[in-house]
């Protein structure tokens, strides 16, 4: 009789345990099969299927163009390659702005199709009610704060968020106003250190930063950031683990120097 070993799945409850025994949590995007299977193999414990995949899967400039399709076809590959991690799924722009139930119809269409464990949205006390009526729905939900990308076209830029005390003081009220909506856990983005510090000592949340210093309760990055697969983003924040860039540039190169030399296949490599 073989003992199959029960595989501990990560979940929402686990994150909050996590921050209140003070173990970090280490999250990533990913956007398809074979990188997630890759990433819950390696010990992730959250993947996040990140609108990101408007920039770096669809060549847009910015997150603004996925649509709520797309973004669940990345989700459904995704969750088809874990076994044990937690999977947040990104709600596009337009899928939760207008208003509360519209977000909530996209938040059911996400988890009915994906099999994905939670979404996450931008923006503070705007976002409130649609938080409120996912979360009533039994959705669990991820806030997002600071530099939130799918409004880059009212900041203008890409900066570091909330330098200034008021966009402070209005980041730390809506990240308890978030925190009492009831999000399981809030992505802090591109905010000065020692606020994001201050944030996460006030909530009983989780605290996932992206640029936010090191007292966060988790890190994120996005894979092809930190796998060094694009090459163009260097923020301060961004640590490269790998080149793949390199890596992958030197492998396919010499595949066709094999193929044109005729050294592949040689004769073991045919039937």
């Amino acid at each position: 009789m073989s003992i199959h070993k029960e595989i501990k799945k990560v979940t929402t409850h686990t994150l909050l345990k996590m921050k209140a025994a003070g173990e970090k949590i280490a999250m990533i995007t990913a956007y398809d099969f074979s990188f997630a299977k890759i990433f819950d193999q390696a010990g992730i414990d959250v993947i996040l299927v990140g609108d990101s995949a408007s920039n770096v899967m669809a060549g847009h400039q910015t997150t603004l163009p996925i649509t709520l399709d797309q973004m669940i076809y990345h989700a459904q590959s995704v969750v088809r390659g874990i076994d044990r991690c937690l999977v947040v799924v990104d709600m596009p722009f337009g899928s939760y702005q207008s208003n509360s139930e519209i977000a909530l119809a996209s938040a059911i269409k996400i988890m009915k199709e994906t099999g994905g464990h939670s979404v996450k949205l931008e923006g503070g006390a705007e976002a409130i009610d649609s938080v409120k009526k996912i979360v009533s729905a039994g959705i669990p939900v991820m806030g997002h704060l600071g530099l939130t990308p799918q409004s880059i076209y009212k900041f203008g830029t890409y900066t570091v968020r909330a330098k200034e005390e008021t966009e402070a003081d209005k980041l730390k009220k809506d990240a308890l106003l978030l925190q009492e909506a009831g999000c399981f856990a809030l992505v802090l983005e591109k905010i000065p250190a020692a606020l994001a510090k201050e944030v996460s000592e006030s909530l009983s949340i989780p605290t996932i930063g992206i640029g936010a210093g090191g007292n966060c309760d988790g890190q994120v990055l996005v894979m092809h950031d930190m796998l060094g697969i694009n090459t163009e983003f260097k923020p301060r924040f961004l640590r490269k683990y790998l080149d793949l860039f390199e890596q992958i540039t030197g492998a396919v190169q010499h595949y066709v120097k094999d193929v044109k030399g005729r050294y592949f296949p040689n004769e073991g490599e045919q039937y």
